[in-house]
Parts: C-alpha cells; sequence; structure tokens
C-alpha cells in the first residue's frame, strides 16, 4: 500500500502544477492590463482566457495521448509544458507571447485533468479509490495556496515582480518530470496493451492477496465486451455521459474558477485595498486547503453524494450571502467571510468530488475519452466565464453575477437528488456494468 500512496502523490503533483498555473495570473493580471494598456475585453478574452483555451484543447483531445501512449508517458509530457510555459510567460514582452506560453501551460492543465485521475483510479483499491484519487484534488488546492502565498511573497519586487510570480513555476514544473519516470504503469493500460506480465507485476502490488488471474479476467471482461469500436457516445453509455455533463456543468456555474482569477480583484471590490486583497487571497487558500482535506477524510467513508448535498447547500448560502453584501454595499469583512464559506463549500463538495467521479463512471476501455469529455465540458465553460467576468462586473455589476451562480447551484441540489449514484466501494468494473444500458437487460 505504500507504493500504492507514493505512486498516487507523484501522479497527483499534476494536480499542484495545475492549481499553481491557473491562479498564480491573479496576482499579475492587474499589473499586465496596466503595462500592456489592454481593454477588459482583450484582456479577458486573451490575456487571461488564452490559457483557458489552451486547457479546453488539452481536454478535448488529452484523451487520445493518454489512451495511445498511456497514462503515466503523458503524465510525463505534461511536465514539459508546464516547464516550457513557466519560463515562456516570464520572459514575455508583449500580451501575444505572453498568451502563447499560457496557452501552452493550459494543454497541461487540460490533459492533466484526464490522465492524472485516470491512473490514480486504475492502481487503487476499491475501498481506498476516494481519497487517493483525492490527492489530486489536494493537490490543485495546494497549488493555488502555494500560488497565492507566493503572488504575496513577490509583490514587492518592483514593476518585474509578474515576472517572478509566473517564472517560479519552472521549478515544481522540473521536478514533477524527474519523479513521474519512477512510476510504473496503469495495469489496466497495460492490458489494454496485451502487456500481461507487466501488468500482473503491478497488480500485486496493488493487493497481494487477490487471485492475479481472477482480477485480470475481471478487467479484460469489461475492455473487450463492447468491441474495439465503441465510443462514449453510443445509446449504451449515455447516462455516464450525462452524469459527466452534469457535474462538470454545475462545477464551472458555481462560479469557482471565475472566482479564484479574479480574487484579489473581487475583494477589491468589496472594499479592502490591493495588499489586504493579496492576504486576503492567503487565507481562501488555506480555507480550500484545509476542506479539501476534510472531503478527502470523508469521501470513502460517507460516499460522494453525501458530499454534494454538503457542498450544493453550502454554495447557496454563502453566494446569496456574497449578492447581499454587494447589493446591500456591506463593507469591511463580510464579502471575504461570505467568499470563505463559498470555497469551503466548494472545496468539501464539487473539489473533492468531480475528478474522482468522472474518473469512476466510465468503462476502462473507454476511461480516457470519458475523462476527455468531462474535462472539456469543464473546462470550454471554465473558459467562457472567466473571460467574461470584468465585462459582466462593469456592466451588470457583482451582485447579479453572484445571484446567477446561487441559482445555479440550487440546479445543482436537484440534480443531486434525483439524479447522480453513489460510487463508494464499488470497483471499476462493477460500476462499468451497472451504469451502462445494459444493465437494464439483466
Amino acid at each position: 500500500m505504500k507504493k500504492i500512496w507514493i505512486w498516487s502523490i507523484t501522479a497527483a503533483l499534476a494536480g499542484f502544477l495545475f492549481g499553481f498555473d491557473t491562479v498564480v495570473i491573479s496576482g499579475a493580471e492587474k499589473k499586465l492590463q496596466a503595462l500592456w494598456d489592454t481593454s477588459d475585453t482583450f484582456h479577458g478574452v486573451v490575456v487571461i482566457g488564452m490559457a483557458l483555451w489552451g486547457t479546453v484543447f488539452g481536454a478535448l483531445f488529452g484523451g487520445i495521448p493518454t489512451n495511445k501512449l498511456g497514462r503515466k508517458t503523458t503524465l510525463l509530457y505534461i511536465g514539459v509544458l508546464y516547464t516550457i510555459s513557466a519560463i515562456g510567460s516570464a520572459f514575455a514582452n508583449d500580451p501575444i507571447t505572453f498568451a502563447v506560453f499560457r496557452f501552452i501551460g493550459g494543454l497541461g492543465v487540460g490533459v492533466s485533468t484526464i490522465a492524472a485521475p485516470a491512473y490514480i483510479s486504475e492502481i487503487s483499491p476499491s475501498k481506498d479509490r476516494g481519497k487517493l484519487v483525492g490527492l489530486y484534488q489536494f493537490n490543485i488546492v495546494f497549488g493555488i495556496l502555494i500560488a497565492f502565498l507566493s503572488n504575496y511573497l513577490l509583490s514587492d519586487l518592483g514593476e518585474n515582480s509578474w515576472r517572478w510570480m509566473l517564472g517560479v513555476e519552472a521549478i515544481p514544473a522540473i521536478l514533477y518530470t524527474i519523479f513521474t519516470i519512477t512510476i510504473p504503469k496503469s495495469p489496466r493500460w497495460l492490458l489494454s496493451k496485451f502487456k500481461v506480465d507487466e501488468a500482473k507485476n503491478v497488480l500485486q502490488v496493488i493487493d497481494p492477496s487477490a487471485d492475479l488471474e481472477k482480477s485480470m479476467l475481471q478487467i479484460n471482461s469489461t475492455l473487450y465486451k463492447g468491441g474495439t469500436d465503441e465510443t462514449i457516445f453510443i445509446k449504451k453509455y449515455r447516462f455516464p455521459l450525462i452524469l459527466a455533463f452534469c457535474i462538470a456543468f454545475f462545477n464551472q456555474l458555481s462560479g469557482i474558477n471565475a472566482f479564484l482569477f479574479y480574487a484579489p480583484r473581487i475583494l477589491e471590490e468589496a472594499g479592502l485595498g490591493a495588499k489586504s486583497a493579496l492576504l486576503s487571497s492567503i487565507g481562501i487558500g488555506f480555507t480550500n486547503l484545509a476542506f479539501t482535506l476534510l472531503g478527502i477524510y470523508l469521501i470513502d467513508r460517507v460516499g460522494r453524494k453525501k458530499l454534494m448535498y454538503i457542498g450544493s447547500i453550502g454554495y447557496i448560502i454563502s453566494l446569496s450571502l456574497v449578492a447581499c453584501a454587494f447589493l446591500f454595499e456591506w463593507k469591511g469583512l463580510a464579502v471575504p467571510f461570505f467568499l470563505f464559506l463559498f470555497i469551503a463549500a466548494h472545496a468539501i463538495g464539487q473539489g473533492t468530488v468531480i475528478w474522482v467521479f468522472v474518473s469512476e463512471i466510465f468503462p476502462n476501455h473507454l476511461r480516457g475519452y470519458g475523462q476527455s469529455f468531462g474535462s472539456s465540458v469543464h473546462w470550454v465553460l471554465a473558459a467562457i466565464i472567466p473571460s467574461l467576468i470584468p465585462v459582466l462586473f462593469t456592466s451588470v455589476g457583482p451582485a447579479i453575477v453572484f445571484t446567477f451562480f446561487a441559482f445555479m447551484m440550487v440546479l445543482q441540489l436537484l440534480f443531486v437528488v434525483f439524479i447522480m449514484p453513489e460510487t463508494k466501494g464499488i470497483s471499476l468494473e462493477v460500476l462499468s456494468n451497472q451504469l451502462s444500458k445494459d444493465r437494464k437487460k439483466k
């Protein structure tokens, strides 16, 4: 089990780079807009949004290398993309060059949301799968926290402080790339490529007491029973497709990425000074980390569905309070406190559950493509929504924006109550049978 933890933590470090890369821009974005004198639209769509469109592209096509080259090899290339992006962004001297290198980093983020959860879910025992895949989300929020802290510490380095903020990511990116070389390949991917002996060795480490022949027979039964020409879009897999779409859709319609990208700006809109806003962002990062740890502790104990109940109700309360704070112009610590509540609700609910859930609901032979679909929905919305925030804040105001997000979370709660199944403690192969249309024929 110790080796499984080491392998899972190593793969999950892709999440650290995801979190760091996504949020590090929040400390630099206002300086970049002033430096290059860009409009709100250009700033949101190009300077900020290009990284997210890179993420969309990575999510759309990341299933191809994840399935063809393997989970491990794909994770290795992700580290290279992050390294190139960090160095290139730090040395950029114009918004277009900057956007290109941010796009490359976005590719790494998008592909990591497919390869890392798929890899960890395929090396994990069923009883521990939630918390092991949850390590990916933990690393995302840890990366977010470190990005907020790094931005705060580097903010006084003068007019080029933004270069240090973005360039420092190269250090963990290089270390992650080196660590990834040491992990084995996914046993389920190895079996899909008929590398039986190598798969046996990994499966033996995962569960030394298991009947290897029986385990491989069970895995192979889901790999090949549908034929090689199946896709996730056939009628048989409509239900897992709907589940992946809904959880990804509601994740972004909470406003989480819009908030993380513009946390300092939102806090300044609420009346805090620039330095106080950056400092409050660090508090948001700590809150995110603490409640993610709680979510990971609970996910294999109470299940995915109960965490989504808690998160949905927390979203509705906190987003409604944030909307009221802006509407009635509550000053002081009201908005930071309500935003802390929002981030806690996200961390224990959607934040902990989404990547675990999407990695579980598709069959082995289509998992990479299923992950790609769920990630694509997530990142298309993650590209669109933050890109619109500067314009929406100026045109309709923060109160209307947060009211809309609160309403969408009411719809999420209905999805959790009436549609979402529980996947806790069930093997990937059994889940595949339960969630496919074939289960209704039995």
